[in-house]
């Protein structure tokens, strides 16, 4: 039977690295299985919101993936994977296999990038980008704490935040990539009580800020080209 919650469940630091087929071709597919009593905040296609779920995975597919049914897709991947019950499924055009993972205070950050395609949120008359080159930041942040609903909203601004920071100070001239996605994880209250904030200046939201941000620099440090130093 899988642990009920994070403080014993398999680590994020531990999440499986398995494989699947797509076009004739096997791509990676990132596994983390906490189980039961956890809930999770996220902006994903497949178990978004808030809400309890089992387990997380993060799929490579091909560049200029095509597919109608994302949804479904990962269904089938979870459960060809063995996974039951809800979760949370995301998917990117980058490495899976070349993730970052970093850990604050117990909190746990795990981040797959792609940087082909990115800018700035606030772009004058951004639409689809033609063409699209492999992208997309996936953050996945577990805590050893429960977090309420406002909080693990607080949590994917917090963990946004930080990866802008860590963008930024790389010089990659960008907030992100348009397709990012957030997936935030604690254990369920229980009737208990629950942390209220997460942003960056409270304990676990700081925590957050700083695993998310070493994460995200580790991701993206060789994908943002070296300045070049003038004449």
């Amino acid at each position: 039977m899988l642990p009920r919650t994070l403080l014993t469940g398999p680590s994020l630091a531990d999440a499986a690295l398995l494989g699947h087929v797509e076009q004739g071709r096997e791509w990676p597919l990132l596994v983390w299985a906490p189980g039961p009593g956890v809930r999770m905040v996220s902006s994903a296609v497949l178990g978004g919101g808030i809400g309890e779920r089992q387990w997380v995975v993060n799929a490579q597919v091909p560049p200029g993936y095509a597919r109608l049914d994302p949804v479904a897709h990962l269904r089938d991947l979870a459960s060809g994977a063995g996974l039951e019950g809800e979760g949370v499924g995301l998917m990117t055009a980058a490495s899976v296999a070349d993730r970052r993972h970093a850990v604050d205070g117990g909190v746990r950050a795990l981040v797959t990038a792609g940087i082909g395609v990115r800018g700035w949120a606030a772009a004058p008359g951004a639409g689809a980008v033609a063409a699209p080159r492999p992208g997309t930041i996936n953050i996945i942040v577990s805590l050893p704490v429960p977090l309420t609903d406002a909080a693990l909203v607080n949590a994917v601004a917090t963990a946004t935040e930080a990866k802008v920071q860590a963008l930024v100070e790389l010089g990659a001239d960008a907030s992100g990539t348009p397709t990012d996605a957030v997936c935030v994880a604690a254990p369920s209250p229980w009737g208990g009580a629950a942390e209220s904030f997460a942003g960056p200046r409270s304990l676990w939201g700081a925590r957050l800020a700083r695993a998310v941000h070493a994460a995200t620099r580790a991701a993206c440090a060789e994908l943002v080209p070296a300045p070049v130093a003038p004449r």
